[in-house]
């Protein structure tokens, strides 16, 4: 089922069937599927492409844990599934190299009773994941080809969906492939700051008003007040923000080497052989780019569960904040109330594994074609009852 067709015309000027607002990862992938569907589209940034959250190095493509199986969980399932086939195709459209492999994933068990969770776990991956991703508990990591790992007393967990890729190699992918698309324009330095959605107009921060045909928040969190006033719902907090920190180091290490997670603690080598290391979760901040003493503490625990990159110096450190929304899941499709407006934001910490498939349910939507089901707990309208204190379905 389409959305409401809302295309206008001002001023004798076409409107662009599709403005998005925001150009980190969530508003490229957007305007390269629905230019590829035939849209125009218009994308505008305050800053550069990927400035905001999008903007860091880690590049992990981890799944949820395969029990409580439910519509968030399928819906990055088959996103993390169909994402090796995405980043293909646009490789082989730009000649771009956005360092994708499925490498698997460890996560060291820890006490006994982590281990008894993990096999029951692999029981449901099993019948959620089908058979062509493992879920295996091991004694030791030996197989998986990393040295010396340390803290992993009762074994580990070997499953073989994660994946990783570089993020600046993603998007540099995705802003090569909107460079020769038709009816495409990306304007960097402006941001929307008010909507008028009786007018399908938005006013940008240099002043000027542009209209549209449907407008799409993926401007991180920046979108929730946005999306609220819009709506209405100027009392209600729909999302916040999270700062995380990393950093990157020069290990030399090999890049078939599963990705490493234990208890918050992040370890992705990636194709050059550099390991990223994090990452924070900060509620509280004064400082929303700095690193600090909590980075530090960070790349020490990850030098202790991973000795092989013990002395590996540090070359980049990156901090950023990513939207999470109120209700935990991402945001997306039609926002309550505002004919035309779309949300797409929310996707904490998975944003880079789902936003492909986030972009083809709205695009479907636009074009009133068959595409992904958003789940119920991902629409406006479930964070809207989340903030409001309501129970909310799905």
């Amino acid at each position: 089922m389409g959305f409401a067709d809302s295309g206008v015309a001002r001023g004798g000027q076409a409107a662009p069937d599709l403005l998005v607002a925001g150009a980190g990862v969530a508003g490229l992938w957007l305007a390269v599927k629905a230019a590829r569907a035939g849209l125009s589209v218009l994308l505008v940034d305050p800053l550069n492409p990927g400035s905001g959250a999008s903007g860091g190095f880690l590049g992990a493509l981890m799944p949820h844990s395969p029990e409580r199986w439910n519509g968030k969980k399928a819906f990055q399932f088959q996103s993390l599934v169909d994402l090796e086939d995405e980043v293909a195709r646009l490789e082989s459209e730009t000649g771009a190299f956005c360092a994708y492999r499925r490498v698997g994933r460890l996560l060291p068990l820890s006490t006994e009773r982590g281990r008894a969770a993990a096999i029951e776990q692999s029981t449901e991956a099993r019948a959620n994941w089908g058979g062509r991703y493992r879920f295996d508990v091991n004694h030791a990591p030996d197989r998986s080809g990393w040295p010396d790992m340390l803290r992993a007393p009762h074994g580990v967990v070997h499953e073989t969906l994660s994946a990783r890729l570089s993020p600046p190699g993603l998007l540099g992918a995705l802003l090569s492939s909107l460079a020769v698309m038709p009816g495409v324009e990306l304007r960097l330095g402006v941001a929307v700051v008010d909507i008028a959605t009786a007018e399908h107009t938005v006013r940008l921060s240099d002043g000027s008003t542009v209209s549209y045909g449907h407008l799409a928040l993926a401007n991180g969190v920046d979108a929730f007040a946005l999306i609220a006033r819009t709506a209405g719902l100027q009392a209600l907090s729909l999302g916040d923000g999270v700062k995380g920190q990393a950093a990157l180091l020069d290990a030399g290490a090999s890049p078939d080497l599963p990705l490493v997670y234990d208890d918050g603690v992040y370890v992705i080598v990636h194709e050059n052989g550099h390991v990223a290391v994090g990452s924070t979760s900060e509620n509280e901040f004064d400082d929303p780019v700095s690193t600090d003493a909590q980075l530090d503490e960070i790349v020490k625990r990850a030098r202790k569960l991973c000795p092989v990159i013990k002395h590996a110096p540090e070359i980049r450190r990156w901090a950023g904040v990513r939207p999470r929304a109120i209700g935990r899941d991402p945001m997306l499709g039609p926002v309550p109330g505002a004919a035309g407006v779309l949300a797409m934001t929310g996707g904490f910490k998975i944003s880079f594994g789902i936003a492909h498939r986030m972009a083809d349910c709205l695009v479907a939507g636009l074009t009133g074609t068959e595409g992904p089901e958003i789940p119920l707990s991902f629409s406006v309208e479930h964070h809207v009852a989340r903030a409001a204190g309501k129970p909310a379905n799905g």
